[in-house]
């Protein structure tokens, strides 16, 4: 069979995206292979075509388990049989997946570089018929790269284990120089590298400085209307933009952690299907969605970096059509980022500290503690131990690259149910309360044992067999325990964490001290990128990022903010002087920026930069009200 035909089978395309098609022959070839494909360029063929087209099994190695569940979610749908193993399973769950890989005829084994580790996981893979070894967002093997997780430096136990396997490695945004140490790291032999070009010849980039964001993005959305993502900051602000869209007209919805997986999968389809034009999320959407068609990536903040922003402006204009990603600028986003990711980052004490805490949170003994799982109340964690938010999120996310923890971000309801009354009163009561059968029935037929002791209960489940809403169920449960009924525990978590090792506390952090200090300097230089990204107004905006990339700049693209202003000033100079005409104006009444920029014909960089000269040579002051009168 050939790769076209397999392609034609499963995903219904009748041609290969650019290097896609060498990219699976050089793994056919049983060569080991490095891509890099740009966000959307389709990774997850180039492993996924050659396994299907070979006997055995393919090992996929990823730190995403979100993208884990996607990705065989997909392949199952396409009646492909795959298998992730992800945190919070038991022994013998754990024990029954491995046995399915090798006597099951899967296809694809899903794990993390942690869960690599497991003894018992390394003794069932020998046993498996391993065809390929794919290392999915390979730049976390480098040190020196983007979300380095020392766990990937062990995936090339794997190659011991089967050496017989080729390997691939993918990754969407390396700088070139990192290139050599994933090929390193993971023991290729003669690599076969094929790299995409980081130009996004339909993206139009864009750095837009306003005082009045809000109004901009309003501006942005309805010139260019379409399928659109604006990435906030935090959750709330997902909340608060959309409602805002949503006052003004447009057809929004927003997306965080902190919402249910049923809102999640509700308000995804919602906007795959365009019921919802605009997606308002943190920056956690997107991975794994191959939407073609989105018209708009605007950034409502700063990026954390200028690789993140590439793959998240890389949403946009995945059919080839022009599209736009936006950065909406004002001067405080500079110190808001730097405050957020710089002064947030904790010292080696600080890490050592929120470990033992974290430990003695759990009841944690020493010497034990190794693979244990819990639900974790974030918000309970730190107002127990009075700790500041920030630095304490950051340093678990700390302990979660170096595998100290697994920190699985969720939202569910840790749930345990006994019911305390005999059968036939049960029975008595639910002729009373008929809304309650459906409910009761469901829980009796999953859970043996809820008669006789407490017994967790998987409320998901629970809501898929009864086919009531959520809230439904919750009300209901609430009642039954108000009715004496049942006992019921029901705790919000908004997280769930996996103890990877013993607790030995300084013993246990020290070793990855040198590469926690190690990772801060890195954030200092990929923070320092993003401002001078945002500040360089010189250099088209394409060309930067090739530059940063470590890919040769080509000619101006055209598209960009600067490209367009190079275009735009010519025009601006035949308009008179700025000015004095914004002083004539305002000789009149005091106006905000945003009631000028109606009054002028100009662009919004080139009346802030007039507003900023007047207000140096104390021309104008800004009043309490927010705008601008003459002195």
């Amino acid at each position: 069979m050939h790769p076209i035909e397999v392609l034609e089978r499963y995903w219904n395309y009748t041609s290969f995206r650019p290097l896609q098609e060498d990219i699976i022959n050089s793994v056919l070839a049983n060569e080991d292979t490095f891509a890099l494909l740009p966000t959307g360029g389709g990774k997850s063929i180039c492993f996924q075509i050659p396994a299907l087209m070979r006997e055995g099994i393919c090992i996929v190695v990823s730190p995403l388990v979100a993208l884990m569940k996607d990705q065989v979610t997909t392949l199952k749908q396409k009646g492909i049989k795959a298998i992730a193993l992800t945190s919070g399973m038991s022994y013998k769950d754990l024990d029954t997946q491995l046995d399915n890989c090798i006597y099951g005829n899967y296809k694809f084994l899903y794990l993390s570089p942690e869960r690599l580790q497991q003894p018992l996981v390394q003794e069932r893979i020998e046993q498996m018929r391993v065809n390929l070894i794919a290392v999915d967002e390979a730049h976390c093997i480098s040190q020196w790269g983007n979300d380095f997780r020392p766990a990937y430096k062990n995936i090339a136990s794997l190659r011991q284990i089967h050496p017989q396997a080729n390997c691939i490695a993918l990754t969407a945004s390396a700088k070139y120089s990192i290139i050599d140490d994933i090929v390193t790291n993971l023991d290729f032999v003669a690599p076969k590298i094929h790299k995409a070009s980081f130009t996004r010849n339909n993206i139009a980039y864009q750095v837009i400085e306003t005082e009045d964001k809000l109004f901009q993005l309003k501006h942005i959305l309805n010139k260019n209307q379409g399928s659109s993502i604006v990435y906030a900051r935090n959750r709330r602000a997902t909340r608060d933009i959309s409602n805002y869209l949503e006052a003004q007209g447009f057809s929004s919805t927003f997306y965080h952690g902190g919402i249910t997986n049923k809102e999640k999968n509700e308000r995804l389809q919602l906007w795959l299907s365009e019921q919802k034009l605009i997606m308002v999320a943190t920056t956690a959407f997107g991975m794994g969605i191959d939407k073609p068609n989105v018209k708009n990536v605007v950034h409502f903040n700063l990026p954390e970096s200028l690789e993140s922003y590439y793959q998240e402006a890389g949403r946009a204009g995945r059919d080839g059509q022009l599209a736009s990603a936006t950065i909406l600028k004002q001067t405080i986003d500079e110190d808001h980022l730097k405050q957020q990711f710089l002064s947030t980052l904790p010292s080696s004490e600080y890490v050592k500290t929120i470990y033992k805490k974290l430990c003695n949170y759990f009841q944690i003994a020493y010497g034990e503690g190794e693979n244990s799982t819990f639900q974790f109340d974030f918000k309970t964690f730190c107002a127990t131990y009075k700790l500041n938010p920030s630095i304490t999120y950051n340093t678990l996310t700390v302990l979660d690259r170096n595998s100290i923890i697994a920190l699985t971000q969720h939202f569910n309801f840790r749930t345990k149910i006994q019911f305390l009354i005999s059968n036939n009163t049960l029975f008595q009561y639910l002729e009373r309360h008929l809304d309650f059968n459906t409910l009761v029935k469901v829980l009796l037929r999953t859970y043996g044992g809820i008669f006789d002791y407490e017994t967790k209960v998987n409320l998901n489940l629970v809501i898929d067999k009864s086919g009531i809403s959520e809230k439904k169920v919750i009300y209901q449960l609430q009642q039954l325990e108000k009715d004496e009924i049942i006992s019921l525990e029901m705790a919000n978590t908004d997280s769930e964490i996996t103890f990877l090792k013993p607790r030995e506390d300084s013993i246990t952090i020290n070793p990855i001290i040198k590469t926690v200090e190690q990772q801060h300097m890195l954030k200092h230089q990929q923070v320092a990128s993003v401002i001078n990204y945002v500040n360089n107004n010189s250099v088209c905006k394409n060309n930067q990022l090739l530059t940063y990339f470590g890919e040769k700049p080509k000619e101006d693209c055209g598209l960009c903010s600067v490209c367009v202003q190079k275009k735009v000033k010519p025009l601006a100079k035949t308009n008179g002087n700025l000015a004095s005409k914004i002083l004539d104006i305002l000789g009149e009444e005091d106006l905000s920026s945003r009631q000028l920029l109606q009054a002028i014909t100009c662009t919004e960089t080139e009346l802030i930069e007039a507003l900023k000269t007047l207000i140096e040579t104390k021309k104008i002051k800004i009043t309490d009200a927010n705008t601008y009168t003459i002195l």
